[in-house]
C-alpha cells in the first residue's frame, strides 16, 4: 500500500510539474518578429520621401480608405496578445461576430497587468499565431484592435513638455533595459519634439543586442513597417536614442517615452 501510494503520488506529482512546465514554456516562448507581429501595416496619413512628410497625391474618384494613427494601438495589442491569448490551428475558425467579441476581450485587458496563465487565455481558434491570424482576417483585426484617435489624449503625452536631457534618458535607458531582462516589452513613445516635430510615433522594442562597449542596439516592431525589425540604438556618448534612417524618418537622434508600462502612462 505504501509503494502504490509513493507511486501515484509520484506519478500525480509528474503530472503537475509537466502541466507547470507547459504553461511556463509557453509563458516564455522567445518573441518571433516573423511569428508575434501585425501582417498589415499603420498607414502614414502623409506620403513620405526620404524621411520627409508631403501631401498625398491620390488619382481618381475614390480615395483608399487607410488605417492610420494606429502606432501605439498596434503596439499596446502586442502586448494584450503575447500577454492574454492563445492561438489554436487544430479548431476551425470563429465568424466575423465572435471573432470581435474575442479580439475585444483581448485588448481591453491592460497591458501592464500579470500574463494569464497558459489555460485561462483566451482562444482564437483556426489560426497558429497573431501574424497568419491577422493577415487572414485583416479588417476583423483593424475594426477591434482599438480606437487610434484616442491615443491623443493618453496621461502620459504631457511628458513630452518635461525636461529630458541627458541624465533623463538615460534613466529610461535603465528602464528599458530591466524591463528586457525581466522578459517583458517595452513600448516606447519617440519625438524630438521641441527641436522638430518629424517623428511622433509609437512603437514596441522587444530585444536588446548590446556589443562590447556600452553601446546597445534594440529590435522594434514599427508598426508601420511589418516586413521586418527596425533599430533603437543608445549613444552613451551623447546620453541619447538614436533611431534607424528609413523611408520615413531622417534617422537619428530621438527622445523616449515609455508608455503602457504604468496606469498614467
Amino acid at each position: 500500500m505504501i509503494a502504490r501510494g509513493i507511486h501515484t503520488a509520484g506519478a500525480v506529482c509528474a503530472g503537475i510539474c509537466l502541466l507547470i512546465l507547459a504553461t511556463a514554456g509557453a509563458a516564455e516562448r522567445p518573441f518571433s518578429f516573423a511569428r508575434d507581429t501585425f501582417a498589415f501595416a499603420n498607414e502614414t496619413v502623409f506620403e513620405f520621401h526620404d524621411g520627409y512628410a508631403y501631401p498625398r497625391h491620390e488619382t481618381g474618384p475614390i480615395k483608399p480608405k487607410r488605417f492610420t494613427n494606429h502606432c501605439f494601438v498596434m503596439s499596446r495589442s502586442i502586448i494584450q496578445f503575447r500577454k492574454f491569448a492563445r492561438f489554436d490551428p487544430a479548431w476551425p475558425p470563429l465568424d466575423d461576430a465572435e471573432l470581435a467579441a474575442r479580439i475585444r476581450r483581448i485588448t481591453s485587458q491592460l497591458p501592464w497587468t500579470p500574463a494569464f496563465p497558459e489555460t485561462e487565455r483566451i482562444v482564437i481558434p483556426g489560426y497558429r499565431d497573431l501574424r497568419s491570424f491577422s493577415a487572414a482576417r485583416t479588417n476583423v483585426v483593424q475594426r477591434n484592435i482599438g480606437q487610434g484617435w484616442t491615443t491623443y489624449f493618453r496621461p502620459g503625452n504631457w511628458r513630452i513638455l518635461l525636461p529630458h536631457g541627458g541624465a533623463q534618458q538615460a534613466k529610461t535607458r535603465d528602464t528599458l533595459d530591466r524591463s528586457l531582462g525581466r522578459g517583458e516589452f517595452f513600448v516606447a513613445y519617440l519625438t524630438n519634439f521641441p527641436s522638430s516635430l518629424n517623428i511622433n510615433h509609437g512603437v514596441l522594442v522587444y530585444a536588446a543586442n548590446k556589443g562590447e562597449s556600452d553601446a546597445a542596439r534594440y529590435l522594434v516592431y514599427d508598426s508601420n513597417h511589418p516586413d521586418g525589425p527596425r533599430t533603437l540604438e543608445w549613444s552613451p556618448r551623447d546620453s541619447c536614442f538614436l533611431y534607424q534612417r528609413d523611408t520615413d524618418f531622417v534617422g537619428g537622434r530621438v527622445v523616449v517615452w515609455q508608455v503602457y508600462g504604468t496606469f498614467l502612462q
